[in-house]
């Protein structure tokens, strides 16, 4: 029986991977930075593990408690929309330090046991902003787009020891909390000189003609990690398979 570990279970995408694997028959090691017990079912296929992604020791607790795993799915991630000009630079490190940072170290930390065994995968969540260029969302396009290369790139190195490399690219999706899972609000990084640009952008975030749902995300990042064929870029949800077929 094959065991996962997914970052980012408190909700969302990460929640709703994490009940996906589980209804399939994998072990699945839902982790998260405070873990709660009551949004996912008791199951001894199932355990609940403390991880921040930013931490080296939270890291190094949560691999050593897991045990060995067959796939890593990096989906923890923090969101930010909002005029660049008025987004502190110590905000814009946070954003990388879970986004980018936090994925590579999660990555080269499990490197080691899928090289060693020569099977394994990893599957990082990113964005369709990375798909296509989209306004008020600078420093978040500019954390997942690093992630872009950054998969394009080890999916080279990596297949020489049969592990595997994915990209999910999940569009938007107003039923998850992307705008509350940060420290600073939407109206603080709006300032006066922006309000007529942003209006009718937030307008047509109020009404998309498409949008992304956690179980979209769920599919795909099902679908990328039993991928064998090589195919790389997994877009998920319905606005985001337009862009990639757009481009």
């Amino acid at each position: 029986m094959k065991t996962v570990l997914i970052t980012g279970c408190s909700s969302g995408y990460g929640l709703e991977t994490a009940r996906r694997f589980h209804a399939e028959g994998w072990n699945v090691i839902a982790t998260m930075r405070s873990p709660r017990h009551d949004i996912l079912p008791k199951s001894g296929r199932l355990r609940l593990l403390a991880l921040d992604v930013t931490d080296p020791n939270s890291i190094s607790a949560a691999l050593a408690e897991s045990g060995p795993i067959d796939a890593l799915v990096n989906n923890a991630g923090i969101g930010v929309v909002g005029a660049f000009e008025a987004t502190p630079m110590s905000h814009i490190r946070k954003v990388f330090d879970t986004n980018t940072f936090g994925v590579m170290a999660m990555t080269q930390a499990v490197i080691p046991q899928f090289r060693t065994r020569k099977a394994g995968v990893i599957v990082n969540v990113t964005s369709s902003v990375t798909l296509a260029a989209m306004p008020l969302a600078a420093p978040y396009t500019a954390s997942k787009t690093a992630i872009t290369g950054f998969t394009g790139s080890l999916a080279h190195e990596l297949a020489a020891f049969n592990v595997r490399v994915k990209l999910v690219e999940p569009g938007y999706a107003p039923t998850t909390r992307f705008a509350y899972n940060t420290t600073v609000r939407v109206e603080d990084l709006i300032p006066e000189a922006y309000a007529e640009f942003a209006a009718p952008i937030f307008a047509q975030f109020a009404t998309p003609p498409l949008v992304t749902k956690e179980a979209d995300v769920a599919e795909a990042v099902w679908q990328a990690t039993n991928d064998l064929s090589g195919q790389l870029h997994f877009p998920a949800g319905a606005d985001a398979e337009a862009l990639a077929k757009a481009r």
